[in-house]
């Protein structure tokens, strides 16, 4: 089973320096029919403003991965740690039992376009934790590389939950297949660009939601970056 959510259907957040799409329910943003996809809570598309951001918040008992597409994110939290996130960075922080951080645009001159992801952790309580990890495009160009999984596994990012979640960069006409199994969960968000699904065009800022068994094949049909959950 495919289902289809359209980039235009999403929520919509305008406040002037942030501009963001919602896929799942979020803030003011409510669709009961849209609450998440198995573990998977939020994928909110932000651009934020030059030299503005989200102040100072916090949150518990969620796993928040940053993938940034343009430009440069500034992470600061109550753990320590500042880092600023550019293309081809993967940033995820544990929640767990209570973070606080704040995310700003780095630049003064231009706008930072970005993927903010939540996954529910299998456990509650955990210590809270932070990775960042870069994937450089040549490392996803024709592969679906995995960037974040239970285990760490390949050098990916650590995720508290049965979630694979890999990415990939085509060209027009290169595919990458991926089996889902039985039982499985999973979701494709196009980042950028377009790409065929099966037999399904999609373009930027679509998901489809992906039960299994099923076998999926996306094949590019303009320069693309592609996002694949595979859930338990």
């Amino acid at each position: 089973m495919l289902a289809i959510r359209p980039a235009d259907d999403r929520g919509l957040a305008n406040l002037g320096w942030l501009n963001s799409r919602h896929t799942f329910s979020f803030g003011h943003y409510y669709d009961p029919q849209f609450m998440g996809f198995g573990p998977l809570r939020v994928i909110n598309e932000d651009r934020v403003k030059p030299s503005q951001g989200f102040g100072t918040h916090g949150h518990s008992d969620m796993e928040i991965i940053s993938y940034v597409l343009d430009g440069a994110l500034e992470h600061k939290d109550s753990m320590g740690n500042g880092s600023v996130i550019r293309p081809g960075d993967v940033q995820r922080m544990s929640a767990g039992t209570g973070v606080r951080h704040s995310e700003f645009n780095a630049s003064q001159t231009d706008s930072v376009h970005f993927l903010q992801i939540w996954i529910l952790p299998e456990q509650d309580g955990i210590e809270p934790g932070y990775e960042q990890k870069f994937f450089s495009a040549d490392d996803k160009r024709g592969r679906l590389r995995l960037m974040g999984s239970r285990e760490g596994r390949d050098g990916s990012v650590t995720i508290h939950q049965d979630a694979d979640l890999f990415a990939t960069v085509l060209v027009d006409g290169e595919s990458v297949r991926h089996e889902l199994a039985r039982g499985r969960k999973g979701w494709v968000q196009v980042a950028r660009g377009s790409v065929r699904l099966n037999d399904s065009q999609l373009g930027p800022g679509d998901g489809v939601a992906v039960e299994g068994p099923t076998e999926l094949e996306l094949t590019g049909t303009s320069d693309t970056e592609v996002l694949l959950f595979d859930m338990g």
